[in-house]
């Protein structure tokens, strides 16, 4: 599992073989705030350093470079296309999985705080593991070489109808948090 959380940072979102994912990604078309772009740095939930540098591709969608321990690997950087949608007062992005999670699309959470953080939300397994057996998810459980896994059925309508219920607040749990690491550049 250690090994997966250090191949994966924006998908951090692809914590351990545990992973819910979607059979699509979040659609394009939905432009994330100006402020998500440009470089972070921050620790993860095992206190590991980490770095990203955030750039808006023409295609509409975004590209992380993420890298781990100190500004100067960012050389070893590893990119992560991902797309994003805001619905109701939540930002969300979804991220391609790797074949060995079973394929497919992560789905997590962002927050830029006023304090000008960048905060890292991951859907919670055992969370989305009981929306399923209630019923108030659809999807199945599937097997991937890092452990079991579910894939959600659902629609993204009913997924953000799942996700905006008060009740399902505990849903996600925060995985990494940023701070600038460079001066913003201005927007164009």
């Amino acid at each position: 599992m250690q090994a997966l959380r250090l191949l994966v940072l924006l998908p951090l979102l692809l914590l351990a073989g545990c992973l819910a994912t979607f059979r699509e990604p979040i659609p394009l078309g939905e432009s994330a705030p100006a402020h998500l772009l440009g470089a972070w740095a921050g620790n993860d939930e095992w206190g590991e350093r980490r770095f990203l540098d955030i750039v808006r591709q023409a295609d509409g969608r975004y590209r992380a470079l993420a890298w781990r321990e100190s500004a100067d690997n960012r050389a070893q950087a590893r990119g992560y296309d991902f797309t994003v949608a805001r619905h109701g007062r939540r930002w969300y992005l979804s991220v391609a999985a790797p074949a060995r999670l079973g394929g497919h699309f992560a789905f997590g959470g962002f927050e830029l705080t006023d304090d000008d953080e960048l905060v890292l939300y991951s859907l919670d397994i055992d969370s989305v593991g009981r929306a399923l057996e209630e019923g108030s998810l659809r999807g199945l459980v599937v097997g991937t070489e890092e452990g079991e896994g579910v894939l959600i059925e659902s629609t993204l309508p009913e997924v953000y109808a799942f996700l905006d219920d008060p009740a399902n607040s505990d849903v996600f749990v925060e995985v990494a948090r940023f701070q600038r690491s460079a001066p913003r550049e201005p927007a164009r």
